[in-house]
């Protein structure tokens, strides 16, 4: 179920980063492009960025440890810059998929993202059970 909730919630975040047109993410949707498409192809997305981050984000982190200690962890935008323009480049391999203008444009928009599933993160988490003593 976990992985399901981080799926939908990153195609909301990256349909959100869409509809900011200076971020330069554009979405194309599988064909004909009607709404149907257009949800499939970011929950395609959301799953692809979900799988990136589990598990290259995960070794690339690991590595880049130092780093984080050496840039009090700004590092961590522009890696999550990385995997956002690393699922751009795996969905452009078909016709369907997200498309980055720059690099730099794609840290901007991975740090929206960020802050959308942080925000979703905070609405979704469970609640602890209260006690019944």
């Amino acid at each position: 179920m976990g992985f399901f909730v981080r799926v939908v919630v990153n195609a909301f975040a990256i349909w959100i980063v869409t509809l900011l047109p200076a971020l330069g993410v554009v979405l194309v949707p599988f064909a004909p492009g009607e709404w149907l498409q257009v949800a499939l192809t970011l929950l395609v997305v959301g799953a692809i960025f979900a799988i990136v981050n589990s598990v290259i984000g995960t070794i690339v982190k690991v590595l880049a440890f130092p780093l984080y200690i050496l840039t009090l962890g700004l590092i961590s935008f522009v890696i999550n810059g990385f995997l956002l323009w690393l699922t751009a480049w795996i969905t452009g391999f078909w016709n369907w998929g997200l498309r980055v203008d720059g690099f730099w444009l794609t840290v901007l928009a991975a740090l929206v993202i960020g802050i959308i599933n942080w925000i979703a993160g905070l609405i979704l988490r469970p609640r602890p059970r209260e006690r019944r003593d």
